[in-house]
């Protein structure tokens, strides 16, 4: 059954609204995705959406109408608003008319290994900007990786900015937040998992390393590099070679080669 709300003073688009901070996130465990796109995306995962708010001329459209027939099936709560209340609960700067309420899912290292596959897996290590961040889960989930880890420094993972630049990615694959460095390390030693790490200061050439086999590859800090407690535990430091006069590759970018030959490796052997 439709709701509407159209008072920017109601205590629950109040608290959508909170859901712009980190803290009101984390506090409530939900967040808030925007636009047709990202809200099929729920839809075919398991993740659960609880709330739905979206203006009338969103409504009109056809893709739209079928997303809140599925949510409606999911028995997820749907709130027509006006457009000055989508405006103080939107976080995008061209909106589409359409949000989801999400809670958000826990992972743990174990989940890391529930599946059949060869661990792949992906670790940034303080890499604080959102876009990278989700640009890199992006490619993670393309190149076939099987979870990423995110280290105590990085970028929200629930932020408006992360979750756009995933393009939905997030939904897709096991991401962990909130692990220690050693309890990681102990988790990669126990389930034979190798390390390596991105490295300017080496010799080896990112292809000259085998990247099969159970894996986890270590992005650093867009200004700082990969930290020394993972470097000393890696199995290999490689790096991307630079041709041109450019000092380094955007992190983002750097972790688009790297996956990719590492996806190349792995499918050879298949």
């Amino acid at each position: 059954m439709m709701e509407e709300i159209n008072s920017i003073t109601n205590p629950f688009i109040k608290m959508a609204a909170s859901l712009k901070q980190k803290k009101y996130r984390m506090a409530l465990e939900l967040f808030a995705i925007e636009g047709v796109r990202f809200a099929e995306e729920v839809i075919t995962s398991d993740w659960e959406a609880q709330h739905c708010l979206y203006t009338r001329e969103a409504a009109k459209g056809d893709r739209v109408k079928r997303i809140l027939s599925d949510l409606a099936k999911r028995k997820c709560r749907l709130i027509q608003v006006n457009d000055s209340v989508y405006e103080r609960i939107s976080d995008t700067e061209h909106p589409q008319g359409i949000m989801v309420i999400v809670k958000r899912k826990n992972y743990c290292l174990a989940d890391l290994t529930i599946s059949d596959q060869t661990p792949f897996l992906v670790l940034l290590d303080c890499v604080q900007d959102p876009g990278n961040v989700g640009a890199i889960i992006r490619t993670a989930d393309a190149a076939g990786c099987t979870g990423v880890i995110l280290t105590n420094g990085c970028a929200d993972l629930f932020s408006g900015k992360t979750l756009r630049s995933s393009m939905g990615s997030i939904f897709h694959l096991p991401i962990v937040t909130g692990a220690e460095t050693a309890s990681i390390q102990v988790f990669f030693a126990n389930h034979g998992i190798s390390i390596a790490a991105a490295c300017l200061e080496t010799p080896l050439l990112h292809w000259e390393a085998a990247l099969t086999g159970p894996l986890a590859i270590v992005f650093g800090n867009e200004g700082s590099g990969v930290s020394h407690e993972w470097l000393v535990s890696a199995k290999s430091k490689l790096r991307i070679p630079i041709y041109g006069k450019a000092e380094s590759l955007n992190v983002a970018s750097a972790a688009a080669v790297f996956l990719y030959e590492a996806a190349r490796q792995r499918r050879a052997c298949l």
